[in-house]
């Protein structure tokens, strides 16, 4: 599952980045309204977290051109800005949840299993299947045979781009192009 993140303090960002890698999921960032916009309307993400107060664009309106674009992806709000007239014209322009700052890593996660479950409903299923294999997308575990598999974050991106092309056949290029398109997207958020 890809998140984006646009969020304008540096060390909010870090912390938001890392949080998110190690909860196993995939994140492209932008550190401003305007690139967050453009990666919004170009690369396809599951989940956004988006600031208010963000330098070249504010957070209202980006919440706006994305609904606009007719992505429907749920997008969280992250702000420190917390007045109630804040909260309703964020949700108002378009976000699904207004959490404020300082926030709790535990909650924001859980709201992001609840808001992707919620919108993998009427969309992608959240788990996929092959014979006994079955990898559950949101969580990120793996279970063959009801005996659960660990597997690290890079086998486990692996076995998902497998699975997901089950029936096809996959080339060693198709695995490698598929790699170098995570690691460019690793590097925009860093």
């Amino acid at each position: 599952m890809k998140i984006l993140v646009i969020e304008d303090d540096k060390k909010t960002a870090d912390f938001l980045l890392k949080a998110l890698k190690e909860a196993g999921y995939t994140t492209i960032y932008a550190a401003d309204g305007l690139n967050g916009l453009g990666l919004a309307q170009t690369e396809p993400f599951d989940l956004g977290i988006i600031d208010i107060m963000l330098p070249l664009v504010d957070g209202f309106t980006v919440i706006s051109k994305i609904r606009e674009a007719k992505i429907n992806a749920p997008l969280i709000i992250l702000s420190a800005r917390n007045s109630l007239e804040d909260k309703v014209k964020g949700l108002h322009s378009g976000g699904d949840l207004y959490l404020s700052k300082p926030f709790s890593v535990t909650e924001l996660l859980a709201n992001i299993q609840a808001q992707l479950r919620r919108s993998s409903m009427s969309s992608e299923p959240t788990t996929l299947s092959v014979a006994d294999l079955c990898v559950d997308l949101l969580t990120r575990k793996v279970t063959r045979a009801g005996q659960q598999i660990d597997l690290p974050p890079r086998e486990y991106d692996l076995l998902e781009y497998l699975v997901r092309n089950t029936g096809r056949v996959v080339t060693k290029t198709m695995i490698m192009e598929h790699r170098s398109e995570e690691r460019r997207v690793g590097k925009e958020c860093r």
